[in-house]
């Protein structure tokens, strides 16, 4: 037959056109960065964002105590056991690395009852605002001096930005600090925002320093029971115990102890994967969240610099997530 005559057959279907596959040293996979970046974002910042202006909801609506609040929120992390239980792992993590995950377990509680104090006194957005402040530029300065770990211009560039942006938010308001005894805890609001901060850049260096298997499990569980051994004295010495009356208080105590745990475990897991001062500067996440909540759900007032302040922290979070996002080829070996 003449080459001109050789048609396909049109009456019967086509094959499906399938694009090229890659060699598998060419495909590429999230890197770890990328991975631990969009974890502490997704679960982390977001979730988190709910727990202050749910926590201040509860003290309006029964005046929960702050202490009686964390141990509710320590009583979603026992559960925890059963899974350590079923792998056969110690409860309180290997005898040589006990210490460390117990003051891990430590710093955490004292980073969430300043945090949970703070909200009580000072509007929840700004709460969050420092705490993560703090957090932030404390843990750049441990990394930097502790691990060496250096970060990229565009890395310091986002770093300084989200900085300034909590800055934008929060200065109005520490100018303009009322004088008397409101003004007195105001402002021992935002100092012990400051402290959370501070506490919480320490656990996460301290968590970096763990391996070994089940780590994760271990040091949620280790958290609720260090904060329940230490909130429930205090909680009958410092504050009045109050049992929840209403279903918005309890609606909301159940919430926050959900979503906490939820931010705890993906900012645990992002913090391995990615420099902590780069997951601190993504958690700022939590700011914008409050705020709208502040402003949609307790209709409280949102200056004009929180937006503007809101704004550079987001576009410093794009510009963190952006130089980040990168590619490893799934053939390629890490040496």
């Amino acid at each position: 037959i003449h080459p001109y005559f050789n048609l396909p057959d049109f009456t019967q279907p086509s094959p499906p056109s399938t694009p090229p596959s890659l060699p598998s040293h060419q495909r590429c996979r999230p890197s770890d960065a990328t991975k631990g970046l969009l974890v502490a974002l997704l679960g982390g910042g977001l979730p988190a964002g709910f727990v202050g202006p749910f926590s201040r909801m509860a003290y309006q609506a029964s005046h929960l105590p702050s202490l009686e609040l964390l141990i509710c929120r320590c009583l979603f992390h026992l559960p925890i056991a059963l899974i350590l239980k079923l792998r056969g792992d110690p409860l309180l993590g290997p005898p040589d690395v006990r210490g460390r995950a117990c003051l891990h377990a430590l710093l955490n509680v004292l980073s969430i009852g300043c945090a949970y104090s703070a909200v009580q006194v000072v509007p929840a957005g700004n709460a969050a605002t420092v705490r993560k402040g703090s957090s932030t530029v404390c843990s750049a300065l441990l990394a930097l001096c502790l691990e060496s770990q250096g970060l990229s211009g565009y890395d310091w560039c986002g770093l300084l930005g989200s900085t300034l942006g909590l800055i934008i938010i929060v200065g109005p308001g520490l100018g303009t600090l009322q004088e008397g005894t409101t003004g007195l805890y105001t402002a021992l609001g935002y100092v012990l925002a400051f402290l959370g901060g501070l506490a919480l850049s320490l656990g996460l260096l301290v968590y970096r320093s763990l391996d070994f298997p089940s780590c994760l499990p271990t040091v949620a569980f280790l958290f609720g029971l260090v904060g329940l051994v230490g909130s429930v004295p205090g909680l009958f010495v410092l504050q009045t115990p109050v049992l929840p009356n209403d279903p918005l208080s309890w609606s909301c105590v159940g919430a926050v102890g959900i979503l906490a745990l939820v931010s705890f475990v993906c900012v645990s897991y992002a913090v391995t994967k990615a420099h902590p001062a780069l997951v601190c500067a993504v958690l700022h996440s939590e700011v914008v969240v409050a705020l709208m909540l502040q402003y949609y759900v307790l209709y409280e007032t949102v200056a004009p610099s929180d937006i503007m302040g809101a704004g550079v922290v987001l576009g410093s979070i794009a510009i963190i997530t952006a130089q980040n996002l990168s590619c490893e080829r799934e053939g390629q070996v890490e040496e």
